[in-house]
């Protein structure tokens, strides 16, 4: 399996599950696109702060 598990990092440091299982990731203007292999699609404004795919894991950083 090549999916992640994406986090986000709030303004106030904190790191909490955003979407599990996600297959696609489009970096757009000031948002980054996210979908999973379920279907679910969403849109944040944030940056890419990490990728540890290894792990799975795709962190984000909340942008002001």
């Amino acid at each position: 399996m090549c999916e992640a598990n994406v986090y986000l990092i709030d303004k106030n440091g904190n790191e909490k599950l955003l979407l599990e299982s996600v297959d696609k990731i489009i970096p757009e203007a000031d948002e980054i696109f996210l979908e999973n292999i379920f279907c679910k699609r969403i849109k944040v404004k944030a940056r890419i702060k990490e990728m540890a795919l290894v792990d799975h894991k795709v962190i984000l950083e909340e942008k002001e």
